[in-house]
């Protein structure tokens, strides 16, 4: 009876992750949201977008009260890491209108960063309010 006990679902919610493997999980969330958008069409569209915006709230959530910091400054770095990846290793999925076709890395990475720039704001807009609900709503606070 007491397994049954500790295998609630309170009891799971209690077993927060640390900052590292939150933005561990991040990084791997966001590896197969561009994996699954460059499959669907080839390049980063809508898909990425909402992922990334899903990643970046997501990530507050899971992690404990105290380690929220990281998760707070995660998605400049988690998008600007992501596009220069994609930006080395897929140049072609990055289609920003007056952008030439042979454009080097720096600039398709500095053009997509401004492309997505309102997906951004969204996604740190959106994990600084959960970080602030999460502070609020402590209850050793």
């Amino acid at each position: 009876m007491s397994q049954a006990v500790s295998r609630t679902p309170a009891a799971l919610a209690r077993r927060d992750l640390s900052a590292r493997q939150a933005i561990l999980a991040a990084c791997v969330a966001m590896a197969g949201v561009v994996g699954l958008d460059l499959m669907i069409d080839g390049r980063l569209g809508l898909l990425f977008s909402i992922g990334f915006v899903l990643v970046a709230v997501t990530a507050p959530l899971a992690v404990d009260v105290r380690a929220l910091l990281p998760t707070g400054v995660l998605p400049p770095p988690l998008l600007i890491g992501t596009l220069l990846l994609v930006s080395i290793f897929a140049s072609t999925a990055i289609e920003v209108e007056g952008l030439a076709k042979d454009a080097g890395v720096i600039a398709r990475l500095i053009a997509s960063v401004l492309d997505h720039g309102m997906t951004l704001v969204v996604g740190q807009a959106l994990a600084l309010g959960v970080i602030a609900l999460r502070v609020l709503t402590n209850p050793d606070r």
